[in-house]
């Protein structure tokens, strides 16, 4: 019996069994690794989430200056629609 028909068998087994899921596992691990965020990514969520807070600061300042000064100006925006 020479080597290659020993080995027969069993490389079948492999190109046949192990190979596919080998395969599939291992782009199954890249599909899972690309969905995560980057660090790129995170920082600029977190740059986003920051702006975003001072925005709202902002806006409920402004507001705050508004009913002091005119206390009624949310109803005459009604009114003028």
């Amino acid at each position: 019996m020479s080597f290659l028909e020993f080995m027969f068998v069993p490389m079948i087994l492999l190109i046949t069994v192990v190979v596919p899921i080998w395969i599939t596992l291992h782009y199954r691990s890249l599909n899972n690794s690309s969905r995560a965020l980057t660090d790129d990514d995170r920082q600029s969520l977190d740059e986003m989430l920051e702006a975003v807070d001072r925005m709202t600061d902002r806006i409920t300042n402004l507001e705050a200056i508004l009913d002091a000064d005119h206390p009624n100006w949310r109803n005459e925006k009604e009114d003028n629609r």
